[in-house]
């Protein structure tokens, strides 16, 4: 059983995972990192269910989206647009051309009338604890982080060329 770590070595593992050979960290395994006893000049990229399934459940993931939101939330950007954007560009390292940009910014839309329309559902998307007080902020974090969470589990994101 993987024990996840306590307090501020929490987010500390991401860097420093420990590795042992007998009992893998499943996120290792799903994309096919090697075993301990082999090196790599270079592995093959895949793409199965699994590891999307990974990027859209992992608590890792879920947390990175939360957190991604609510910077763009609270970022200096004036138009949706714009932080669409800057959170396409820190994902995938460049910008969304206009076609990308349209449908992430309909999605976002559509995110945040559902979770507008059903705000105890937005309060398990955004994460606790927030800083955000009315429910409609609480809406539009959560719209934030979905659309987050769809381009953190982007193929161009998880794999590299």
């Amino acid at each position: 059983e993987w024990k996840v770590s306590e307090g501020e070595d929490r987010y500390r593992r991401g860097l420093y995972t420990f590795n042992k050979r007998t009992a893998p960290y499943t996120m290792f395994s799903t994309f096919d990192a090697p075993s301990g006893e082999l090196c790599l000049a270079r592995r093959e990229p895949s793409n199965t269910p699994l590891q999307a399934l990974t990027t859209l459940n992992s608590t890792v993931f879920i947390e990175a989206s939360q957190h991604l939101a609510r910077e763009i939330v609270n970022s200096e950007s004036a138009t949706a647009e714009e932080r669409i954007a800057s959170l396409f560009r820190r994902a995938v390292i460049r910008p969304p051309d206009a076609a990308e940009l349209e449908v992430l910014r309909d999605f976002l839309n559509r995110q945040q009338q559902a979770f507008a329309d059903h705000p105890e559902q937005a309060k398990l998307v955004a994460g606790e604890p927030t800083s955000v007080s009315s429910e409609q902020n609480i809406a539009d974090l959560a719209a934030w982080t979905a659309l987050a969470r769809v381009i953190l589990n982007l193929d161009e994101t998880v794999t590299r060329p």
